[in-house]
């Protein structure tokens, strides 16, 4: 089992920043994929940006060139940099983990790919 906890959330005007950390805890992997998923108000939750244990990373079209994911391995932290928000970024932001075998190719940016779940951190853009 691994447990993530998210921490960072806001309220933030169009235009500023937010970074979002997630502490992973639990069971270790030497191979493993992590991510970033959203849920905007009445809608499904979508990928944000996933990275692997050897870095190669994945942007959903909607945050590429303004968000940033990125690991600290020796702290067990991952992290997603926020830049140029807009009102529909606004949502509750989860961290997601998966072992993960390279012959499978890139991490995925489907939610039922992943079996572990953080609780959730709010991010509120206004406009």
């Amino acid at each position: 089992q691994v447990q993530l906890v998210e921490s960072g959330g806001g309220s933030v005007q169009a235009g500023g920043s937010l970074r979002l950390s997630c502490a992973a805890s639990g069971d270790t992997y030497s191979s493993y994929c992590m991510g970033w998923f959203r849920r905007a108000p009445g809608k499904e939750r979508e990928g944000v940006a996933t990275i692997d244990s050897v870095d190669e990373i994945v942007y959903a079209d909607s945050v590429e060139g303004r968000f940033t994911i990125h690991k600290d391995s020796a702290k067990n932290t991952l992290f997603l940099q926020m830049n140029s928000l807009r009102p529909e970024d606004t949502g509750m932001y989860y961290c997601s983990a998966r072992e993960w075998d390279r012959a499978w190719g890139s991490c995925h940016l489907a939610d039922t790919w992943y079996p572990f779940w953080g609780q959730g951190a709010q991010v509120t853009v206004s406009s």
